[in-house]
């Protein structure tokens, strides 16, 4: 049977209290010699199983992965993007997670759109595009407002220097659906955060 490979295995060193039992039991013994002692401490480069080794890392991997996933979409800012950190973003997200945004149902909208024309009726489509256009105009006021408002609120809470950028990473928060959104919304609607 193989023996599972470990490779974050540390070399083989006597703890404190071993070195203090083996001085207190005397010498007793002739002291080993270097190419003993070498040859205790010597690890194989290459893990004499490499099929078992591969299983390992490949489950190490999938581990990290789970743990970097489950941490952004709980907004851990360890494992989120460096655009995404910081108290900023994370009022920022926050404040568009508490609001009603219009621009969260343009994907629906668009699907409908879509739908409406595979109608055979001219004056349909040509309605459901209007309609798509419509909505596209009153998503970008909306977006334009939050950007307004949210810079202002930034400037109060955080400084002048931290507002930067905020309006963009909004309005493209404000645009996905609410259950789409990484990392997920932390906050319930109306719930603003302080």
């Amino acid at each position: 049977m193989a023996k599972p490979v470990n490779p974050d295995a540390q070399p083989s060193m006597e703890s404190v209290e071993e070195t203090k039992a083996r001085l207190a039991a005397g010498k007793g013994q002739p002291t080993p010699s270097r190419k003993q002692q070498e040859a205790l401490n010597k690890r194989p480069l290459v893990p004499g199983d490499r099929k078992l080794a591969a299983k390992q890392a490949r489950g190490k991997a999938a581990e990290a992965r789970d743990r970097a996933r489950l941490g952004m979409a709980a907004g851990d800012d360890r494992f989120l993007p460096q655009r995404e950190r910081g108290p900023q973003k994370r009022y920022v997200r926050d404040y568009v997670d508490a609001r009603f945004n219009v621009g969260e149902f343009m994907i629906p909208i668009m699907f409908l759109v879509i739908l409406l024309t595979f109608f055979p009726d001219p004056m349909v489509q040509t309605y459901g595009i209007v309609a798509l256009w419509a909505f596209f105009l009153v998503a970008v006021v909306d977006g334009v407002i939050l950007g307004f408002s949210l810079t202002r609120k930034v400037k109060a809470k955080f400084g002048e220097s931290k507002a930067e950028r905020v309006r963009w990473y909004a309005a493209m928060r404000a645009l996905q659906l609410r259950p789409m959104r990484l990392p997920k919304p932390q906050v319930k609607r109306g719930q603003y955060p302080a």
